[in-house]
């Protein structure tokens, strides 16, 4: 089993930033994948990002390509998202994912894991 729990979100201010942590119980793991998916009431979830904690292997939705980087520490079991120039459309609940064996396209294309944070709130407004 895998915990996962996040922190870091908030309102901001069209053109601000926010960093969105997520800790892992383990990141011991075979090919364990931790992304992040972008839920908004009456839209499909998106999958935002995904990182490969082993390899460093990323993906980005065309959606934040530019925009967002995310990160792993692995001292820390952490995956980090730096979304900087926030529009109004990243407003949503950010819910880490995770899953093991598997690849970034797989969880963050494809949205597909086995493991899920409580999610948090991003919202972008003036």
């Amino acid at each position: 089993q895998l915990q996962l729990v996040e922190s870091g979100g908030g309102l901001v201010q069209p053109g601000g930033s926010l960093r969105l942590s997520c800790v892992a119980s383990r990141f011991t793991l075979n090919s364990l994948v931790i992304g992040w998916f972008r839920q908004v009431p009456g839209k499909e979830r998106e999958g935002v990002s995904c990182i490969s904690v082993h390899d460093g292997a990323t993906y980005y939705a065309d959606s934040v390509k530019g925009r967002f980087t995310i990160s792993r520490d692995n001292a820390k079991n952490t995956v980090y998202l730096q979304m900087n120039s926030l529009k109004p459309e990243d407003t949503g609940v950010y819910y880490c994912v995770a899953d093991d064996l598997t690849t970034v396209k797989i969880v963050c294309v494809d949205k597909r894991g086995d493991y899920w944070g409580q999610g948090t709130q991003v919202t972008v407004s003036s």
